[in-house]
């Protein structure tokens, strides 16, 4: 990935339609316009004029040193190609719903930004309503309780369109709410629609959304409505949610502590009024814009960046598969035809991998994870979601990292070694945000067939034993002796495993498979071979 200084957005808005407009006015707002580009050289003129910037043509932008940022309001059959050309201009992207028209265009502008080292952001502007924000602290917070089902209606009567159909002008935005409270990809869409001016756009769809989680969801977009509804609706075994954008903001989100009780066999309803949350009113548009900012200047992931973007776009591409063939469209249909072959290794299309990446042969990696340039990984490993692997590290055969670790700089994991979720590596000693220490990065070795447990930390400078065991919340601080089974924090051990994984008894045989240990000292252990 190359390296991008961090500096100031400035920001060139594209499209200064009736939603540009509002692009316009907001990064004026925000002191960050320095040009418009407009299709009407009129229309342009007039921007220019009203906001003391240049008009600028698009490849006058592209070409302009003076802007590093683009916010492209354009047309949704345009968004791949400009987006492209954005980037290979070395410059930021804010592209509005959606990130493109088909799955495989939209895998490889992420990929794109992410080799270069640009922000890019989708405009999926209801992930920045201080309503929706709350709502989904919310059920992070475990408010609502397990998720049961969530619904969405999002209609109106027109804006008519010809270019896109109402579920892909509509429906983004439902489907980005839902999949940030639902916390995973569906693995299922199906989808039904009525085509009333046009034989070949829908007017009206209906998106059913089936997790693997438990959740369900449906959503409802139209625009042939008698009148405007933008309604969220959230039912968890606790307590149900509405967010509402139709009411004033002192009423756009409320809880409703409803309940269920059992009683002799029969399930009684108890209703609670409701609670209105309160909120701060904001533009979201202009939080919306500050974000991309604040990611541009501060080189750090959006919200809605490429990846959550693409997300949405999988489900949108499964949606219209769904509305054409009439039948169910599983996700892993959509997302894996467009995966990256590595020999016989698998690389999800919602993964990453750098160049000069070594993967061997019936490898997986999966959603959301990256490899980063001139790392190694071995055969037959299994890398989760949301894993963070290099640059330059090495990962043994048949290692397990589930999801959300990140293996950095310095770390060398030998084979076997199983990773479980959120557990994590240090790689110096005393780091500080503004202080540059990569020259101070201590290597971590852990050695073949180790354990490391959820959610344990592995401090810097560290030897894990072969075969040793790491429970869950544990904080290694040094070395670890083979087959020591290490608890607390700090971590001590507590008592010894074999190669299965089995704690030992005093006798150490291993229950599982007879295997038999001695003592050699008080802090080493080894096998007794026949």
């Amino acid at each position: 990935m190359q390296r991008i200084v961090a500096a100031p957005a400035r920001v060139a808005v594209v499209g200064c339609g009736y939603w540009g407009a509002n692009l316009v006015r907001n990064f004026a707002g925000l002191e960050a316009l320095v040009a418009v580009v407009d299709s009407r050289a009129e229309v342009a003129s007039g921007f220019a004029s009203q906001y003391s910037v240049p008009a600028r043509t698009w490849s006058e932008a592209l070409a302009d040193p003076e802007v590093n940022a683009l916010a492209v309001a354009a047309p949704a059959e345009q968004h791949a190609r400009m987006v492209e050309e954005a980037l290979s201009a070395g410059k930021h992207v804010f592209i509005e719903k959606p990130l493109a028209l088909k799955h495989s265009d939209g895998a490889r502008l992420v990929a794109d930004a992410e080799k270069r080292g640009l922000v890019l952001m989708v405009g999926h502007l209801l992930q920045y309503h201080a309503a929706f924000i709350k709502l989904r602290a919310l059920v992070r917070e475990g408010a609502l309780g397990r998720l049961r089902y969530i619904y969405s209606n999002r209609l109106n009567f027109g804006k008519v369109r010809r270019e896109e159909n109402i579920l892909w002008s509509f429906a983004p935005h439902d489907i980005s709410m839902i999949l940030a409270l639902a916390g995973e990809l569906p693995e299922s869409v199906h989808t039904e629609g009525s085509f009333h001016l046009h034989p070949s756009v829908a007017d009206t769809t209906v998106m059913h959304l089936r997790f693997a989680g438990g959740v369900n969801a449906h959503i409802y977009v139209s625009w042939l409505h008698p009148f405007k509804e933008q309604k969220l609706v959230v039912i968890g075994d606790k307590a149900m949610a509405v967010f509402d954008d139709g009411l004033p903001w002192s009423e756009k989100l409320t809880l409703y502590p409803h309940s269920i009780d059992w009683i002799d066999g029969q399930p009684e309803p108890r209703k609670a009024s409701g609670q209105r949350v309160e909120l701060t009113e904001a533009e979201p548009l202009r939080d919306e814009c500050q974000h991309f900012l604040d990611a541009v200047q501060k080189s750090v992931k959006a919200r809605t960046d490429g990846r959550e973007g693409l997300a949405v776009l999988a489900v949108l591409d499964a949606g219209q598969r769904s509305l054409e063939s009439r039948g169910t469209i599983r996700l892993s249909d959509v997302v894996t035809k467009g995966t990256v072959e590595k020999g016989a290794a698998f690389v999800h299309s919602l993964a990453a991998v750098d160049d000069g990446v070594s993967i061997g042969k019936g490898t997986k990696i999966w959603h959301f994870s990256h490899v980063l340039k001139n790392s190694r990984i071995g055969e037959d490993c299994v890398i989760g979601q949301n894993v963070s692997i290099g640059p330059d590290v090495t990962v043994g055969d048949r290692c397990k990292l589930q999801n959300n670790v990140s293996i950095y700089p310095g770390v060398t994991l030998e084979d076997g070694v199983f990773c479980g979720p959120s557990c994590v590596f240090t790689n110096v000693m005393t780091p500080r945000a503004e202080i540059e220490r990569k020259n101070e990065f201590l290597p971590t070795l852990v050695k073949r067939g180790a354990t490391i447990g959820a959610n344990a930390t592995i401090v810097c400078g560290s030897t894990l034993g072969e075969y040793c065991f790491i429970a869950a919340g544990a904080v290694v601080t040094k070395d670890v002796p083979p087959f020591a089974m290490m608890a607390g924090v700090p971590a001590r051990r507590i008592g010894w495993v074999g190669h299965a994984g089995e704690r030992l008894g005093k006798d150490l045989i291993c229950p599982r498979e007879g295997r038999r240990y001695r003592l050699v000292d008080a802090d080493r252990l080894e096998e007794v071979l026949k």
